[in-house]
């Protein structure tokens, strides 16, 4: 296949302080070392991680500024560097790769990437779409599948299924044979009952209610906290007993563990960033992708995507988007 034509600059998008507005700025498209490849971007999903970055209140996310932002891309291989044998150039691919640790983010023209971090991307969606779920697809997979070991016949509650990982949690727990409850507003009943689950309106039942209601008083196999603060509390009361595990993405804050402990049951939380921090494991991130892919293409897995769109010169719109409660769905910036 023939080379693409790169050029030497490109644009990117920087932030330059905390809260700092977005600048557009031309800098060197950057070199491609081995077992990188250079991704020209297509598309960068907006994360409310992204945001808190952006505002200096995220210590576990470290990236200091000025720098580019975003973690979610979607683009085209243009540069293969060596030992990256999985792509070739033209190669439509999808990730979650900086914004963090240093790592140059994805709201810019070009971005190289360990190619350790990517997999092709699905091939029934669109590179925009595919933007959307790196980041909360792997956070899912790794609550549901690496670490409670989700399979059919389990019972599994998400609390927060309306949400990027709740939703992504949704589909990938039936796609593996569970039967899946989740907590959210009424409002947003139709979304999640759209994906496949059944819905708990957490403003009008306590956990012993669904508990009793939905698992005859035994608890749920599997419990997914994407809120945190008192819902992971919660989630200590509505597992089942002795054979049940709690997952969270947000277990930071300080928590009782009796209840867990009276229930017999285990706790795992998920740092989905670690991989690009410290450098270890990043390879099962592009595994997980590979499978989530494949979950797209066979009708079990779809993003949800906010229908306003943006390019790189509105970033800041579109994180005020993201912040703002009217989005439904995943923000994408597309950078044509």
């Amino acid at each position: 296949m023939p080379r693409s034509v790169v050029p030497s600059t490109m644009q990117a998008a920087i932030v330059r302080e905390a809260n700092g507005s977005f600048d557009v700025v031309h800098r060197p498209v950057p070199d491609v070392s081995p077992g990188h490849v250079l991704v020209r971007i297509a598309a960068s999903g907006v994360n409310p991680l992204d945001t808190k970055i952006r505002a200096g209140v995220a210590a576990h996310a470290r990236h200091p500024l000025p720098a580019v932002l975003g973690m979610d891309l979607a683009g085209v291989v243009v540069k293969v560097g060596a030992g990256a044998t999985r792509f070739q150039v033209g190669d439509e691919v999808y990730g979650l790769v900086g914004g963090v640790g240093g790592l140059q983010g994805t709201l810019a023209e070009y971005a190289a990437v360990d190619a350790a971090l990517l997999a092709h991307k699905p091939k029934s969606l669109a590179l925009r779409d595919a933007a959307a779920l790196p980041l909360v697809a792997i956070t899912a997979w790794e609550g549901l599948i690496d670490r409670a070991r989700t399979r059919a016949g389990h019972q599994v509650l998400v609390h927060g299924g309306a949400g990027g990982v709740g939703s992504a949690a949704i589909q990938i727990a039936r796609a593996f044979g569970a039967d899946v409850y989740t907590t959210v507003a009424p409002a947003q009943f139709d979304v999640v009952s759209s994906l496949g689950a059944t819905p708990i309106d957490y403003t009008a039942s306590a956990p012993a209610d669904y508990v009793l209601e939905h698992t005859a008083d035994e608890g749920f196999d599997v419990v997914y906290d994407t809120v945190g603060g008192a819902t992971l509390d919660a989630s200590f009361h509505s597992v089942r007993r002795y054979t049940g595990h709690v997952v969270s993405a947000l277990g930071w804050g300080t928590h009782a563990l009796a209840p867990l402990s009276f229930r017999g049951a285990t706790y795992s939380g998920v740092f989905t960033l670690m991989p690009m921090l410290s450098g270890k494991g990043r390879a099962h991130h592009g595994e997980i992708l590979t499978e989530v892919a494949r979950l797209v293409d066979a009708g079990q897995l779809r993003p949800l995507v906010d229908i306003r769109r943006f390019t790189l010169d509105q970033a800041g719109d579109a994180h005020a988007r993201a912040t703002g409660g009217q989005a439904i769905g995943k923000v994408v910036v597309d950078i044509p």
